[in-house]
């Protein structure tokens, strides 16, 4: 496995490395010797920074959580047509999932075991909750179809946009070799946004 060195070490190092062993490990299957082992720093310096691994976990979370929060605040998201707003809110997901694929993968494993992942599957909910209500307002438009459930569609569109954290592989994406076939972040959403409101838009 491979280490920071003690030279390079910062918080900022150490969340990159427990966000990596977490999402090799499992959360639950990581133990402080193990993040030791993989930053190259002694446990009494990792708790110099933090209290313990759900700080790390907390850190983490929060970071992919405010990325994708912030896409619901940018201009093109609160203004014109409710399913213009809803492509690019679509389309920035992709662009935050890809962008900061280590930390949204962790969020997406999370199963509510800790009092952390408990407030993490909240924030998910409230954030889908936002999303379907977008929906619920092109369909009022006349511009998404009114017999397909908000909800339910919120849940396929975040189902196909969540799929790419298991088959994205930003290494090979840069090589144009692999899985991730050298698609740009733009690339991909343009063709998920095409593809999940193709069965969805009425004209």
């Amino acid at each position: 496995m491979p280490t920071v060195k003690r030279d390079t070490y910062t918080p900022d190092s150490l969340l990159s490395v427990a966000v990596r062993v977490f999402n090799e490990r499992g959360y639950d299957g990581t133990s402080m010797e193990h993040l030791s082992k993989a930053a190259g720093i002694s446990k009494s310096s990792i708790y110099h920074h933090v209290r313990g691994k759900e700080e790390l976990l907390h850190r983490a979370i929060s970071r992919a959580l405010d990325s994708l929060f912030a896409v619901l605040d940018e201009p093109a998201a609160g203004e014109g047509r409710a399913l213009a707003r809803l492509e690019h809110v679509t389309r920035r997901t992709v662009e935050v999932l890809m962008s900061e694929l280590p930390y949204v993968t962790l969020l997406l494993r999370v199963r509510g075991n800790t009092d952390t992942e408990v407030w993490a599957m909240g924030r998910r909910r409230e954030f889908d909750q936002r999303v379907a209500e977008l929906v619920k307002r092109a369909a009022a438009d006349g511009d998404l179809r009114a017999d397909v459930d908000a909800r339910l569609a919120t849940r396929l569109l975040f189902g196909m946009i969540n799929s790419i954290a298991e088959w994205y592989r930003p290494d090979r994406a840069a090589s144009g070799h692999g899985t991730g076939g050298g698609d740009t972040s733009a690339e991909v959403a343009e063709a998920v946004v095409r593809t999940a409101f193709a069965g969805l838009r009425t004209h």
